[in-house]
């Protein structure tokens, strides 16, 4: 079954900006490396080790051959207790190849040149787990990246939508749109969404298909697992140009 439509949105140009740490710990956990990739051997002082409030201490590992940072990132399963069901749960691990998404260009931005957007149209939420994307096989060099939509819950309150029969259904802790954004996310970074947080179905942009690692918590019951909710006029998404200049976008707002 298709999900319920929202009587109304409001209409939103979005830019999307780097993933950073800090600009997603809002919505959840941005998984970058540590330090730089042109770094091949460890800290010496283990002490002179970069530090950020969101990364843990490292340890020595592997007959110090290695570094170990943890944890890097929760795994929640809130199940237990919280679910109408009462259904237990169990760790999942699973594997999305997601392709390229179809953009559509319009000439109203970038002055004049043809921007390649992207429509969301679709929000969905796992409240009960996180959910960690990690891609595979992607370099952080190429030009295929994937886009990361999210909004926070407004929790305890409610909204109204349609069925595709017209029959009208409450959206209990709808998206809140006046917060949503995008990051675009590069191939040595990864994301967990935090238990609640809506977000866009994984975009990919660029030339190929990105197979992503996908661990989550689940226990068979569709409207545990997720939450999805649809949008009259979707959600603007500008990528860039579409003549090529990747990520140079600007806002129509």
């Amino acid at each position: 079954m298709s999900p319920p439509t929202l009587y109304s949105s409001p209409y939103l140009s979005l830019t999307p900006e780097p993933l950073t740490r800090d600009s997603f710990a809002p919505f959840g956990t941005a998984i970058i490396p540590p330090l730089p990739r042109t770094v091949t051997r460890a800290p010496n002082p283990l002490s002179s080790h970069p530090k950020h409030s969101l990364v843990p201490e490292p340890v020595a590992a592997n007959q110090l051959s290695a570094l170990k940072y943890s944890p890097i990132s929760p795994l929640l399963d809130n199940y237990t207790g919280k679910c109408p069901s009462g259904k237990a749960s169990e760790a999942r691990m699973t594997m999305f190849s997601c392709f390229p998404r179809q953009l559509r260009t319009s000439t109203t931005t970038l002055g004049g040149k043809e921007a390649a957007l992207f429509d969301v149209t679709i929000l969905e939420r796992h409240p009960y787990t996180t959910q960690t994307f990690s891609p595979l096989a992607l370099s952080p060099d190429e030009e295929t990246f994937y886009l990361v939509i999210v909004a926070p819950t407004l929790t305890g309150q409610t909204a109204t939508a349609k069925t595709d029969s017209g029959e009208e259904v409450t959206i209990r802790d709808p998206p809140d749109l006046s917060k949503i954004k995008v990051f675009k996310a590069r191939g040595d970074q990864a994301v967990t969404y935090g238990a609640g947080t809506w977000h866009a179905p994984m975009v990919v942009v660029g030339t190929r298909r990105v197979d992503f690692v996908v661990v989550q918590f689940v226990n068979g019951v569709g409207e545990e697992d997720c939450q999805e909710v649809r949008f009259p006029e979707g959600l603007v998404v500008q990528v860039g140009s579409s003549d090529g200049e990747k990520g140079a976008v600007k806002s129509k707002l």
